[in-house]
């Protein structure tokens, strides 16, 4: 019980203490019976304060404040002129403990004019919440600017403002309430969900006095693009898929078939964790598809008509030889490197004479081939195997064995002028050593070894007899 007691009794000392602390630092000059010396030394440095002369200022602003700090109890003066001579003092000092002296002067004045108008020490006719709101509000701004105080005693004097304040704090507490707050966040001090909920109370308070507050509405707009400008680098990490929809929407909607547009709008979306699943994605992703299929299209189509080979391969993979071979004279012509110009006369004679049986152009074509590109032994080869595959229509035995010497013959031809063949007209001219003419129907018909004999057929070629 007497413990109970004791305890009941501290609670009631300190709060006594607190009020006589309260009482103290909100005293006024009324009925005291140096009144005319404070009056005096209020008046005295009122002037000096108004003409900006701090330093003769101070020595009467020490002796109002101290003996009355709230004045008559109707005004709060000797705060905010105290506040003004102290910056004075930090500005002009020289001495890091001088510093230190007015900072904590500062703050302390602010806490004291806060005080008295919380307990109701001061009236004026502006309302007492009003004036706490406007002190908690310079106070944490001066704090930021002026008295460079940390971080962590900054943010909550900000928070405490703006909590305070409402919908009615100060424009100048928006802009370093978000510096702080995204300095905070940067340094894992907050998360995200705490970030994001500071946003979205900067743009209500800021939106709110834009649209309402006619004489600062402007200051408020301001204020609103610095902290957007302090959350830009951490929008990634801040917000969700739904910010950025309302955030980019607008610049969407003002150019809608834009494909440029469309393609960043996509690509920052999805960076944002966005999905098929959200309707804007949905719209720009199907507006893209279709740009995107068109767009290939048309690409396509140039990119074929300015590479004729290209058409003449699939032409040719289609079955369809004759525009093949179209296509492959279109590239000719539109070719200037006589080395691919050759490529494209071998392909067109090698349609020529193995798909469309048209042996007598596949030759010419074969051989433009080998004029064009020196050392080129691919267009004999294929007169080669052109002969010796048509062999059999060149009239009787003894012809049609003369037609595989003209076919042999190309085949040497073509490794003596491009040994890359060599091993391919050897194999040939293996194959089809006995197929050569025999000795004795050669003499049965007067011919004998070295003597020419004109081939048949579409050849038409001279050979000299081998056995």
């Amino acid at each position: 019980m007497f413990k109970k007691l004791l305890g009941i009794c501290g609670m009631v000392a300190m709060c006594l203490m607190m009020h006589h602390t309260a009482t103290a630092q909100c005293e006024t000059w009324a009925g005291k019976p140096n009144e005319s010396e404070i009056t005096d030394a209020h008046t005295i440095y009122r002037g000096h304060i108004k003409t900006d002369e701090f330093d003769e200022a101070f020595e009467f602003w020490k002796k109002a404040y101290e003996a009355a700090p709230a004045a008559d109890g109707g005004r709060d003066f000797h705060y905010t002129d105290g506040i003004k001579i102290y910056k004075h003092k930090l500005k002009n000092a020289t001495t890091d403990a001088e510093k230190e002296e007015a900072v904590a002067m500062i703050l302390k004045l602010y806490d004291e004019v806060i005080s008295c108008f919380e307990s109701g020490a001061i009236k004026m006719k502006i309302p007492a919440k009003e004036r706490v709101a406007y002190f908690l509000g310079r106070k944490a701004y001066d704090m930021y600017y002026e008295l460079r105080t940390p971080y962590s005693q900054t943010f909550p004097a900000l928070e405490k403002a703006i909590e305070v304040g409402g919908m009615n704090t100060e424009y100048i507490v928006i802009a370093p309430y978000a510096d702080v707050a995204t300095y905070q966040f940067s340094n894992d001090k907050m998360d995200n969900k705490q970030a994001r909920a500071i946003y979205d109370k900067i743009i209500e308070l800021s939106d709110h006095n834009i649209e309402n507050n006619e004489k600062y509405s402007a200051y408020y707009k301001q204020a609103k693009e610095s902290a957007l400008g302090s959350f830009a680098p951490f929008e990634s990490q801040v917000f969700d898929c739904a910010y950025f929809i309302e955030k980019l929407e607008p610049e969407y909607r003002k150019d809608p078939d834009n494909p440029t547009v469309i393609k960043e709008m996509i690509q920052k979306l999805k960076r944002q964790g966005c999905t098929e699943n959200d309707a804007l994605v949905a719209e720009l992703e199907g507006k893209w598809s279709k740009y995107a299929a068109a767009e290939n299209s048309k690409r396509q189509a140039e990119f074929e008509a300015n590479n004729p080979g290209m058409l003449a391969k699939k032409a040719y993979d289609a079955g369809d030889y004759n525009g093949a071979i179209a296509k492959y004279r279109e590239a000719v012509n539109a070719e200037t490197d006589p080395s691919k110009q050759a490529e494209y006369y071998f392909r067109i004679a090698s349609i020529e004479g193995r798909k469309l049986k048209k042996y007598s152009d596949a030759r010419r074509s074969a051989l433009k081939a080998a004029e064009l590109r020196p050392g080129y032994g691919r267009p004999y080869m294929l007169i080669g195997d052109l002969y010796a595959s048509s062999s059999r229509n060149c009239g009787d035995s003894f012809m049609q064995r003369c037609a595989v010497l003209a076919a042999i013959n190309k085949y040497s031809k073509a490794k003596s002028v491009d040994s890359s063949v060599a091993d391919e007209a050897n194999s040939r001219i293996s194959k089809y050593r006995d197929s050569k003419p025999s000795k004795d129907e050669a003499f049965m018909r007067g011919f004998k070894a070295g003597q020419t004999v004109k081939v048949e057929c579409w050849i038409g070629e001279k050979v000299t007899l081998s056995f």
